[in-house]
């Protein structure tokens, strides 16, 4: 699947792949190196005129971590999230609190939507 983008995200992309929050960082360790069902994932991929958090190709999933900096942006977050999903694209939000907390339930829930995807 080609997936196009703004070429003036990549610079953007590559670097907040250096600066990524702790719960990033924790979430990433689980899903880089086909460690999840054995999907690919990757980390800051600029889609269109968005750069999102992890994105599996294959499985047209995006995930999301949303911080404090999300607090006052919920109606900018929906409308960037419709978009996506008018693409064909699913999106699955995590808060980085919930990571930082229970990152085995965010990767159970991250594989039971896996799960259910596969069996369509």
């Amino acid at each position: 699947m080609k997936v196009y983008y703004h070429p003036k995200l990549k610079a953007l992309s590559r670097n907040l792949r250096k600066k990524s929050t702790l719960s990033e960082a924790l979430l990433w360790n689980i899903l880089k190196g086909k460690k999840t069902k054995g999907y690919q994932f990757m980390r800051q991929k600029p889609i269109d005129n968005y750069i999102v958090d992890f994105f599996c190709s294959k499985l047209k999933l995006i995930i999301e971590v949303d911080g404090i900096s999300h607090n006052d942006k919920y109606k900018r977050d929906q409308i960037r999230q419709q978009r996506l999903e008018s693409w064909g694209f699913s999106v699955l939000r995590f808060y980085e609190k919930d990571i930082k907390k229970d990152i085995r339930a965010v990767i159970v829930a991250i594989e039971d939507w896996i799960e259910k995807f596969e069996k369509k």
